[in-house]
């Protein structure tokens, strides 16, 4: 049974295991903001982009190689993901509605991409960065407008 257990799971590190953890986190809070405004998406989608990103990036960072190019996969990633956000974004009455969706899934994979790629500082900094301002623009916004 042990055998067959590191034959299906062999590849999985610790360090493989924080990124999947540490991307369903920083996932979570994103789809817990989105969730509580009602938006098209929420903590389910947030995590899968996030955790789906960091998986593509930690791939295509392990392949070595005379054809192997882990800046194609990126590029392929962030290509896949704009395709993703476009398709929340929609018009209404001559206004566009879902930009800040599509932004949110664009971070969502660029928080991926730093956690797939190791640098798990910039993804949590990034994470809280965006939450903060996605829950204090509105306020900010409003206090101008005022003036």
């Amino acid at each position: 049974m042990k055998n067959f257990l590191i034959m299906l799971f062999g590849d999985v590190t610790n360090v493989f295991v924080i990124k999947v953890i540490l991307a369903s986190v920083c996932g979570f809070l994103f789809g817990v903001e989105r969730q509580k405004r009602d938006k098209p998406f929420g903590v389910r989608t947030c995590i899968l982009v996030c955790v789906g990103t960091s998986l593509f990036i930690s791939i295509g960072k392990s392949l070595t190689g005379g054809a192997a190019d882990p800046t194609r996969v990126l590029g392929q990633v962030i290509t896949g993901i704009g395709f993703l956000g476009g398709g929340v974004i929609f018009s209404q009455n001559g206004n566009l509605k879902g930009i800040t969706s599509a932004s949110v899934i664009w971070m969502l994979a660029a928080v991926g991409a730093a956690i797939g790629l190791e640098h798990f500082g910039k993804a949590i900094f990034t994470t809280f960065f965006c939450l903060a301002i996605l829950t204090f623009s509105d306020k900010i916004e409003n206090f101008f407008t005022k003036y």
